[in-house]
């Protein structure tokens, strides 16, 4: 950390923590509120029939909407980080994307059909990965190096994340599914404009961190970036007016490009840090273990990220929404997941140093993962097995899913996100982690190609085929174990 940037270890302001954590805290978790209180709605908003307030699609294609979505948002935040670096600053960037996210949820609550939804996506994809990256990266700026309180700042802030994700789906939800989905975008938007109010207000608290660029462009690099951008930005328009002269602009189009994208992105950024000269062969042969490792969480994110499609239309059409006597919206099945996790971290994080060095490799918590997120795909095909298809389901089947592939993510998530860090070669650290948010991206972009599978006659088959084959890849990580950490270099 800069001179400039450090904050003096005396500031315990907020819970111990410098006085600017609340401010990106609650900046967080209102950010996650709109965006998880949009997600919660978005499927049942997009299949929903038009008498009804909805776009009347069909559901395949809405499900793959939702992928894509997801896609997207985790892509844009290389181009986001690069922007703070090289151009705004992360407190601008950061600010630009709260308004530009609110900007989206806004653009849904208006009646507008297909057109509002591509305009909607394009501003929340953009503002996301202008404010997400960004945002965690100022966390780290307002501790020194030396400082002991930064990892525990992060977990406040994770605390955060979650709070939002947790609180959306019953206002959020509620809203949109029993009076008008329309309003509960724009309940969305109210909640971002609340964390860009928080933002704006404590920005002093934050002193000086993230207020410049770390990397600026010079002069002559300026000119050169405008010019490639607006050539960028020429091709990009003339592909699609001549796809929509021709008549192949279609939903279907758009799907399938992004999954590709998806796909290719994270291949070709392992590929430039293999080849550049800046990797030592030491640095080379972790990227080489890194490998298995990132396929592995690609795999498992597969699972987790169809909590908004394929989990969502589960609850929505095959559970019996009637808990306790009490009937709820579809949508609060949402929270299931920042609930798991609420109660869940801890008990990971305390498990893991209470097992100290007898705890597993990192190769071994990766397989364990992928054996958990598989089997609580599995355990999904148990509603259509035993009491068919056209039955509706107990709602304790997805509590009981959503808590197994948790458990899961408490084995691989953080895990990977400490290997990133420690694998990664020293002249590509940023990047590294812009590779590990890829393999979010990626499942996302297959998941668009794979959703489209699920329906009724194939709901079992369809379960048992992915969460199948999610556990055959966490067998054959711990099978390839010994091989990976021989190319780790030292590190467990």
């Amino acid at each position: 950390m800069s001179e400039q940037t450090e904050i003096p270890t005396s500031d315990r302001g907020f819970f111990g923590h410098p006085r600017g954590l609340a401010t990106l805290f609650f900046l967080e978790m209102w950010e996650r509120f709109s965006y998880y209180g949009m997600s919660a709605i978005l499927l049942y908003y997009l299949y929903d029939q038009t008498s009804d307030g909805g776009l009347g699609l069909d559901k395949p294609t809405s499900s793959a909407l939702v992928s894509i979505y997801g896609a997207l948002v985790f892509m844009s935040g290389i181009v986001g980080g690069w922007m703070a670096d090289r151009l705004l600053g992360m407190r601008r960037a950061v600010l630009l994307g709260g308004l530009l996210i609110m900007c989206g949820h806004l653009a849904l609550a208006v009646p507008g059909g297909l057109p509002a939804l591509l305009v909607s996506m394009l501003l929340i994809v953009v503002g996301t990965g202008l404010l997400k990256p960004n945002a965690s990266s100022m966390v780290g700026e307002l501790y020194s190096p030396a400082d002991n309180r930064r990892d525990a700042g992060f977990s406040l802030f994770y605390m955060g994340i979650n709070l939002g994700a947790f609180i959306a789906p019953y206002l959020v939800g509620t809203l949109g599914q029993q009076v008008d989905y329309h309003l509960g975008f724009g309940l969305a938007a109210v909640g971002m404009a609340a964390g860009l109010v928080v933002y704006v207000r404590g920005r002093a608290r934050l002193g000086q961190a993230g207020d410049a660029p770390t990397n600026p462009l010079l002069a002559g690099e300026r000119r050169q970036v405008a010019l490639r951008a607006a050539v960028g930005v020429a091709v990009l328009a003339v592909v699609v007016a001549v796809l929509g002269a021709t008549g192949f602009l279609t939903v279907q189009v758009l799907i399938n490009a992004v999954s590709v994208l998806a796909v290719l992105l994270p291949v070709a950024y392992s590929i430039m840090m293999l080849r550049s000269p800046k990797t030592d062969a030491v640095e080379r042969s972790r990227l080489i273990a890194y490998i298995p490792l990132f396929i592995g969480a690609v795999c498992y994110w597969v699972v987790n990220e169809q909590s908004g499609s394929v989990l969502a239309q589960f609850a929505d059409t095959r559970t019996d929404l009637e808990i306790f006597g009490f009937a709820v919206p579809s949508s609060w099945f949402q929270s299931l997941n920042p609930i798991a996790t609420l109660v869940l971290a801890p008990t990971f994080a305390w498990l893991w140093i209470r097992l100290g060095d007898r705890q597993p490799t990192t190769p071994r918590k990766f397989a364990t993962g992928l054996l958990l997120g598989g089997a609580s795909f599995v355990l999904m095909a148990g509603p259509g097995l035993l009491g068919g298809v056209d039955a509706l389901a107990s709602p304790w089947w997805l509590v009981a899913s959503y808590f197994v592939v948790i458990c899961g993510s408490m084995c691989l998530s953080p895990v990977g996100l400490s290997a990133t860090t420690k694998l990664a070669p020293r002249a590509f650290l940023a990047q590294m982690m812009s590779l590990w948010f890829l393999a979010s991206a990626a499942a996302a972009g297959i998941n668009a190609q794979l959703v489209q599978l699920y329906r009724a006659e194939t709901e079992v088959a369809y379960f048992a085929g992915v969460g199948a084959a999610v556990m055959a890849a966490g067998v054959v990580m711990h099978l390839i174990t010994p091989w990976v950490q021989r190319r780790m270099g030292g590190v467990r």
